[in-house]
This record gives C-alpha cells, sequence and structure tokens, in this order.
C-alpha cells in the first residue's frame, strides 16, 4: 500500500501533481473513497444535509463530527483524514477552539482540521496550529455564513470582494495553513490565488485551475435526489440503481423467489427427518 497521506505531503505536492479530495462520513463511503485512490477524506459537516436531514450544516456539533471521524478512520489507512470543525466549534474562544480541534485528532484520529473564514480566523488558526494541529482554510462560499451571505451564492464576482478573498488567501497562507478550499468563486479569481499563495489550492465550483478539486461524496456518486449544484460532475447514478436494486427485492420476496437454495441452510437428511418424525401426528 502507498504511503500515508500526510499535511505536509498535501502542501508538497503544490506544482507537482493535482489533489483528490472526496467528503466520506462513515465505513462504506471510506472504504469506497480509500479504494479509489482519494488522496484527502474531507470528515465534511456536510453530514448534516447528506446524512441527518438537516437544511444547512448549522446544526451538527463537535459531537457529531468527532462521532464519523471516527468511523471513517478506523477505516482508511492510506487517505488525510480532515475533520471538519462545525459552526461555534471555533468562534467562542481560542481554548474553545483549540479543545475542540483537540477532540478531532485524539478522540477521532484526524490528521488535520479544516475551518471557514478569513483574515478574522488568523488568530484561531494561529492557536489551532501553536497546538501542533495541521489546519485547512475555507474561502469563498462558506456555509456557516450562509445566513450571513443570504444563502449559498457564488463570491467574489465583484472587484472589490474578489480584492477581499486575494487578501484572505493570502493572509491564511501566512498564518501557515497547509491547504486551502476555495468553493464557490469564479474561476479568474482561483486563478489568481492559486498563483499567489505557496499552499495548494482545492476548489469545489472553483474551475479547474486549482491545485485540486473536492466533491461531496454524495453528489459525485449520485446518491440523493432533489438539485446539485452546477459544479457538480455525477460519476453514478447510485440513488436509482438502490432503488431498482431494492425493487427487484421486493418483487422476489413477494414472488417467492428469495430466498432460493442458495440463500437457505440445510441440515442432514436424517437429522430433518427425526426432527419431523418428533411432530404432533394431529390427532
Amino acid at each position: 500500500m502507498a504511503a500515508t497521506v500526510t499535511a505536509p505531503a498535501v502542501r508538497a505536492a503544490k506544482g507537482d501533481r493535482k489533489l483528490t479530495m472526496i467528503t466520506a462520513y462513515d465505513v462504506p463511503t471510506a472504504a469506497i473513497a480509500e479504494r479509489a485512490g482519494i488522496d484527502i477524506i474531507l470528515v465534511g459537516d456536510s453530514v448534516a444535509n447528506v446524512v441527518l436531514g438537516y437544511d444547512t450544516t448549522l446544526s451538527v456539533t463537535i459531537d457529531d463530527m468527532v462521532h464519523h471521524t471516527a468511523a471513517v478512520t478506523r477505516t482508511v489507512e492510506r487517505p488525510l483524514v480532515v475533520g471538519d470543525m462545525p459552526w461555534l466549534s471555533y468562534h467562542v474562544s481560542l481554548e474553545d477552539s483549540i479543545r475542540n480541534a483537540g477532540r478531532l485528532v485524539r478522540e477521532a484520529g484526524a490528521g488535520a482540521v479544516k475551518l471557514e473564514g478569513g483574515r478574522k480566523r488568523i488568530p484561531v488558526i494561529e492557536a489551532v496550529l501553536n497546538a501542533e494541529i495541521p489546519v485547512m482554510g475555507h474561502l469563498g462560499l462558506t456555509p456557516q455564513s450562509v445566513h450571513a451571505m443570504g444563502g449559498y451564492k457564488v463570491q467574489g464576482r465583484q472587484e472589490a470582494v474578489a480584492r477581499e478573498l486575494l487578501q484572505d488567501a493570502k493572509a491564511l497562507d501566512a498564518a501557515g495553513v497547509f491547504a486551502i478550499v476555495l468553493e464557490g468563486v469564479p474561476d479568474v479569481l482561483a486563478g489568481m490565488i492559486t498563483e499567489n499563495v505557496t499552499v495548494p489550492t482545492i476548489g469545489i465550483g472553483a474551475g479547474a485551475v486549482t491545485d485540486g478539486q473536492v466533491l461531496v461524496f454524495h453528489d459525485a456518486l449520485g446518491l440523493h435526489t432533489g438539485h446539485y449544484p452546477k459544479f457538480v460532475r455525477r460519476y453514478a447514478n447510485l440513488f436509482d440503481d438502490a432503488v431498482n436494486a431494492l425493487e427487484q427485492y421486493c418483487e422476489d420476496v413477494r414472488a417467492g423467489t428469495f430466498p432460493g437454495p442458495e440463500e437457505t441452510y440445510t441440515m442432514p437428511e436424517d437429522s430433518a427427518e427425526a426432527l419431523q418424525g418428533d411432530q404432533p401426528s394431529g390427532e
């Protein structure tokens, strides 16, 4: 098996190769991601939407993230596992931020954490880094800011906002993050940020100019119904495949063709005859 991916290895990949990242939340999603050769698994707070049924990511807690991150780290060996820090887990105090980041490492086994925001998050980033925990940044459309942004909207289309995001990226780079997720930004801006930082950029809705890409597992494999963002490419349609499979299961059960002989346990014929001979005669 290839060597385990680490935060320093991810940082060193800039300019050398494109990085692949996918979300995962449990044993089957993590196992599939590792088998496919994914470099980085993000245990994203998107678990709120695609697994737990919430409308936004704001409902998940640090306990939720520790629970799901631990399931992933128990499953994989090679990918770098990044635990997402949920809303309010790094907003209250530096002490609280370090403690919560530490839980994702100590209790859940993550190799790094991710948190959202630009220059105003620098004190938190530095504090977590001082605790020897690698940090991945996240700029652009930051889902934990959905209410402040007025919805899930592309960020940086206006020059002033684009300049602010570029400065945010430079600040995160200088603070010591090992990579930066760029979500929902124009490709021109993503290209400028990628050229102006020393760490890899990982895009989601940021065009092909970044140093890597990330998608939500359930989006990439078509595992849910409803709206898919423009930036998603579905590589499978597993929701419909699963429905078709279970429809066939229902038909087989109702027709009495499942289970068949190959799915049925048997016993020695003499034991079966003796057992049947013990049955009441009905008199």
